[in-house]
């Protein structure tokens, strides 16, 4: 025990062993002598007491006291009454007032008139019909006694005036002196505005446990200790004479949260990490994109329902976009109407350039590998990671907003065979095993799903499309060779790596949540 308490003492701060020398004798001081006797400001001696009260040497016990004041207003009332009550004076004596004399007959301001309407008819003291005010029988018998607010109002001016504090201040009543019905009158003045001052002051009070006591009657040595050192006493060597305070390496510390990338932000930055060390270009394209390039380029059909403006959002301004070179645009109008040179038949209609220039939010980030595919000669690979948008509806698996990662591979030598070996080693870089089913995508063909395994849930879900790019998207584009391309969606990703079920999660400003994200991430980059 007494080795325990040896380790106590040399562990105190300079600041703990003022205070508890100061309340050795008389443990009742106020924080206040505290400071003054100790020549401590009023701070430290808080925070030494939070210290040792920590270490349960004292107990801190918090007293709040609670009193009520007049403010002018309420001054004003309790000498001349309340509206409602000067009213009420009136009406005892002629029974009915018409609303529009009320102010005149009672001697109250205008102003004053609808807040005296609504407490006459809450204390039940007139009603109001027609136009006329009418004294009630609830309200003669308010005619020689007076409500509890008043009554508080009373006692307060009157408590004033006996301390002949008038002109000097406010005198105050403690709230714990209050008998019920006054309690409930102040709970009545504290619906008014301006009426009542509420009044608190925090006292603090000290008891020394028996840790304490034991420390006290062991002794305790106030001494200036060491915390740091200076490069002058380093380089005298007068740290040798000095006296250390004793640390605690076992004690609590405070913990920290330090600054750290969002966690969508993250898993973006890993997913362009596994593209680029399997070799692969990023690059980037526009949000506000034409028509021709988000679907005309993929052989979309301008009469296609994923156009409408149910699922697109189409701008004003611009209204319209430039498009690319002649031979592009003509190239996949002749592939839209009658297939051009790819053997297809295309979509039999006639393709209409001003619907191409339309201008939209970008639906996808397809369009991105289709102009990349125009502006450079395979063999290649590229990425793009960027914000698409859709007119969905805010649910907990749907947003308006969100981002999308695709990759393509173009080499002659590529088939649908290197199309399910990149997709298993990209998903295995992110940490999942891949499955693949077959699927339809408007511009692929042997189009695929993949779907990744959930341990946690001993499930498969599905994750990304994928399948090689028609040769109506790729002829009009100069591109003879085939071409792979998959992609996903990022927030889903998201999703299944912080196991929430709830894709708005991903854009709260849940300051718990974004703190109890670890910093690893699940990237393997073998």
């Amino acid at each position: 025990m007494s080795e325990n308490i040896d380790k106590i003492v040399q562990e105190l701060h300079i600041y703990e062993k003022k205070l508890l020398k100061a309340l050795e004798n008389n443990e009742h001081k106020s924080p206040e002598e505290i400071a003054k006797e100790t020549t401590m400001d009023i701070k430290s001696v808080m925070s030494a007491a939070g210290s040792l009260a920590s270490k349960n040497i004292i107990a801190v016990d918090k007293i709040v006291d609670e009193a009520i004041s007049l403010t002018d207003d309420g001054k004003k009332y309790a000498k001349e009454g309340l509206p409602e009550r000067n009213i009420l004076n009136v009406l005892i004596k002629e029974e009915e007032i018409p609303m529009k004399d009320l102010a005149k007959k009672s001697g109250i301001e205008n102003k004053e008139v609808n807040i005296a309407i609504g407490w006459l008819a809450r204390k039940k003291w007139a009603k109001i019909d027609k136009g006329i005010v009418k004294l009630t029988d609830f309200g003669k018998d308010f005619s020689d006694k007076k409500g509890n607010d008043e009554e508080l109002l009373e006692l307060l001016i009157s408590s004033e005036n006996k301390e002949g504090n008038n002109n000097e201040g406010n005198s105050k009543i403690d709230i714990s002196d209050l008998t019920e019905d006054l309690s409930k009158g102040l709970t009545q003045l504290n619906t008014r505005k301006n009426l009542i001052e509420n009044i608190k002051n925090t006292t603090h009070k000290f008891e020394i446990l028996e840790n304490g006591k034991n420390i006290l009657k062991k002794g305790i040595a106030i001494e200036e200790e060491a915390t740091q050192l200076t490069h002058k006493q380093l380089k005298e060597g007068t740290w040798k004479n000095l006296k250390y305070r004793h640390y605690d390496i076992n004690a609590e510390y405070p913990e920290f949260f330090p600054g750290k990338g969002h966690p969508l932000r993250r898993i973006i930055e890993e997913i362009r990490e596994v593209f680029l060390n399997l070799g692969f270009t990023e690059s980037n394209g526009p949000i506000l994109e034409s028509a021709f390039w988000n679907f005309d380029s993929l052989f979309q059909p301008q009469d296609h329902a994923a156009r409408e403006m149910q699922d697109t959002f189409y701008i004003k301004k611009p209204k319209d976009t430039n498009l690319p070179n002649n031979d592009l645009v003509e190239k996949i109008a002749k592939t839209h109407e009658d297939g051009g040179n790819t053997g297809s038949d295309g979509w039999g209609y006639q393709w209409d350039k001003d619907v191409a220039k339309q201008s939209v939010l970008r639906t996808h980030t397809t369009g991105v590998s289709t102009r990349f595919l125009y502006e450079n000669e395979p063999p290649l690979k590229m990425f793009s990671v960027g914000r698409v948008f859709r007119r969905e509806t805010i649910t907990y698996k749907h947003l308006p907003e969100f981002h999308q990662v695709e990759g393509i591979v173009a080499d002659e030598s590529i088939t649908y065979k290197n199309l399910l070996g990149v997709l298993k080693e990209f998903y295995k870089k992110l940490g999942f095993e891949v499955r693949f089913r077959p699927a339809y995508f408007p511009y692929t063909y042997l189009s695929t799903e993949c779907e990744v395994y959930l341990e946690e849930k001993e499930s498969w879900i599905e994750l990304g499309g994928s399948g090689m790019l028609r040769p109506e998207v790729l002829e009009p584009l100069n591109i003879d060779v085939p071409v792979l391309a998959f992609g996903l969606g990022i927030e889903r990703l998201a999703m299944i790596r912080y196991d929430i079920s709830d894709i708005r999660m991903l854009y709260k400003s849940d300051i718990k949540w974004l703190r109890d994200i670890p910093l690893t991430n699940g990237i393997k980059l073998d």
